[in-house]
């Protein structure tokens, strides 16, 4: 999910519309400093450092030419962001924000995070490796004008529609050489190959209330199209994994279902919270991760075996 979120906590906000209420009760999204206000109070919070949570469940299945369709797992995720504010004479206003990614695999039958897994294809029990991304920070500021101060923000993929805004367009398309190409041929191929949908909606008055440094009231939908997971050990097995979710934001920790406030309570504590607005360090992928595990594994078993002789 995080790539598609990068990109739409700056994105457009709505199609076609026409302020009308009073100019300072409201947020006018045809100016370029507020239109970004606007834009971020979706996935974050004008309010610099306050923190945004959003949550999502769902299902991954397999898609194999010539096999049925297998539900997996079910999945529960969350990410926790703030943003740093700027200003610049020439363009505008700005955000960067910083966040922690995690998303659990869930076992449909006991509705438990599951940790160990039976490959229904090669028949191996591997070890899961849930996400747990941190950190999940925006490159640089996003700003609300370019270099020679012209508006950046337009509202082309959002529609409104009784008060709603709803966003109806746009997908993540994401293909780079995959970092655990080379020596990891037993878990994945050489590229990176995924496609990410976001779908949003939420109450426009929200969006262009002035008052309001956040648009609380979001609900979200979610997918991916991608390869197998790399713990999964499907070596070059053809197929792939389809993740479908619903979610929205969470007004604080305590309405997180239980299945994945406790996991991360007990195992995960950091992401209770955002990264520090400074944060600079390179961000994670469920990829990155992931060699990371299989490098530190190696280790281990290498110092076990040194340690045996």
């Amino acid at each position: 999910m995080k790539a598609y979120l990068r990109v739409a906590v700056f994105g457009a906000i709505a199609a076609g519309f026409t302020l009308t209420a009073a100019a300072r009760d409201t947020l006018d999204p045809g100016d370029p400093d507020e239109a970004m206000l606007i834009s971020n109070k979706l996935f974050c919070d004008n309010e610099e450092g306050k923190p945004s949570l959003y949550w999502w469940k769902g299902t991954m299945y397999s898609r194999i030419p010539g096999e049925k369709d297998r539900h997996l797992f079910d999945v529960h995720g969350m990410n926790i962001r703030a943003c740093k504010k700027f200003e610049d004479p020439v363009k505008g206003i700005g955000f960067r924000s910083v966040s922690r990614e995690a998303m659990f695999y869930i076992d449909p039958e006991t509705g438990e995070v599951i940790n160990e897994w039976e490959n229904p294809w090669t028949g191996e029990v591997v070890e899961v490796v849930h996400v747990a991304n941190d950190p999940v920070n925006a490159r640089r500021a996003n700003w609300s004008r370019d270099e020679d101060g012209n508006g950046r923000i337009n509202f082309d993929r959002y529609t409104i529609q009784d008060g709603i805004a709803m966003s109806g367009g746009g997908a993540a398309r994401l293909f780079y050489e995959n970092p655990l190409s080379g020596d990891y041929q037993d878990y994945v191929g050489h590229k990176y190959h995924a496609t990410e949908f976001l779908t949003m909606a939420f109450p426009w008055e929200d969006a262009i209330d002035s008052s309001k440094t956040a648009i609380q009231d979001a609900v979200i939908s979610w997918g991916r199209i991608s390869g197998w997971m790399p713990w999964m050990k499907m070596r070059s097995r053809e197929g792939l994994v389809v993740f479908y979710t619903h979610g929205m934001r969470l007004h604080d920790w305590s309405e997180l279902p239980d299945v994945i406030r406790n996991e991360i309570e007990t195992n995960y504590p950091v992401y209770m919270s955002p990264p520090p607005l400074d944060d600079d360090r390179p961000n994670d992928t469920s990829w990155t991760v992931f060699k990371r595990y299989v490098d530190e594994k190696r280790a281990r078993e290498a110092a076990e075996s040194e340690g045996a002789e």
